[in-house]
């Protein structure tokens, strides 16, 4: 599976764990990039010395690639960068912002710079920003999201027919076959998050990645589009959230409801009832809890079995 994502990340396999918060800390990231993948160190939810400890860990656990996600909204993000660049992250992924703000300062000091996009418009400006490979993440996927809901099997070949760096595929991808089917439409990566929450090395409270696993269809939906929207599980919270649309609650208002470290008490402390629970579509197939190593085996294994078994058919 060599294609020009392994060979920039330097990588076996070119299956990305998403760097999402609370969830994907180091033990996360260096299980993922000692299996052949590539790991990612979620900094948004990171004080500046809570992530040098954390790539200080990951530098010690693992030898091979890993990288960093740098969400632009972040307060703290000069204070990130100098963390980064100090400790030689190999690989950033940006996210949330203009890519034109921290690209070529990031490349002048040899970083791979990688960014997320929800759309074409967006894949574009990252395109000439510079940056060495795009994320088009569709609208299935956990946490904060494109405001267009335009579905992964719809982004990839909008994406891949206009833009000439790799692509990585992101949004409802969780099995070898999801893997198969966006490398048909133009994608080179496969980027994964909500698989990757329900693992014994993500950070995740174990009460939220058994919510994850009891998830059935239709059990999260997009919202907030007002500020940043984001998927979450259907709890309390989000009960709140709906009472406060049909009350025709102001973006303040809207605000002040996120603005209690919801994401923090739901993902990283377990409250399932107020807790915010950022989670993809996905999570409705997902039945298990499994180890960093056996989901990327098994991602592999199903990807190749797929594979042959498309060669072998004929119409």
């Amino acid at each position: 599976m060599k294609n020009r994502i392994t060979e920039l990340f330097n990588i076996e396999y070119p299956i990305i764990q998403a760097g999402m918060i609370w969830c994907s800390g180091w033990k996360l990231a260096s299980a993922v990039s000692n299996t052949g993948g590539l790991g990612i160190i979620g900094s948004g939810s990171m004080y500046p010395q809570v992530l040098d400890e954390h790539i200080l860990k990951c530098k010690n656990a693992t030898s091979n690639p890993f990288a960093v996600n740098l969400p632009m909204l972040y307060p703290n993000i000069e204070e990130h960068i100098e963390t980064i660049i100090r400790h030689k992250v190999p690989i950033v992924f940006t996210s949330a912002g203009n890519p034109k703000l921290y690209t070529s300062r990031l490349q002048s000091k040899g970083i791979t710079v990688v960014h997320v996009v929800s759309s074409l418009s967006f894949a574009k400006k990252a395109q000439e920003a510079g940056v060495d490979a795009i994320v088009a993440e569709g609208f299935e996927a956990g946490g904060h999201n494109g405001r267009d809901e335009t579905t992964t099997l719809c982004l990839i070949p909008m994406v891949k027919k206009e833009i000439s760096i790799p692509i990585i595929a992101a949004g409802g991808i969780a099995t070898g076959q999801a893997m198969l089917a966006c490398m048909a439409l133009g994608a080179e990566g496969f980027q994964i998050g909500s698989r990757f929450v329900a693992c014994n090395e993500s950070s995740a409270h174990t009460n939220f990645k058994q919510a994850v696993i009891n998830a059935k269809e239709g059990d999260t939906e997009l919202t907030l589009k007002e500020l940043t929207p984001v998927r979450l599980l259907k709890n309390n919270f989000h009960q709140t959230i709906k009472a406060a649309y049909n009350n025709n609650a102001s973006k303040e208002e809207l605000q002040n409801l996120l603005g209690r470290g919801r994401a923090k008490k739901g993902m990283f402390e377990g409250d399932l009832d107020d807790g915010e629970l950022e989670i993809g579509q996905i999570a409705g197939l997902l039945d298990n809890l499994k180890s960093a190593e056996e989901i990327v085996k098994s991602l592999v294994s199903e990807f190749n079995d797929a594979k042959n078994q498309i060669i072998n058919t004929s119409f």
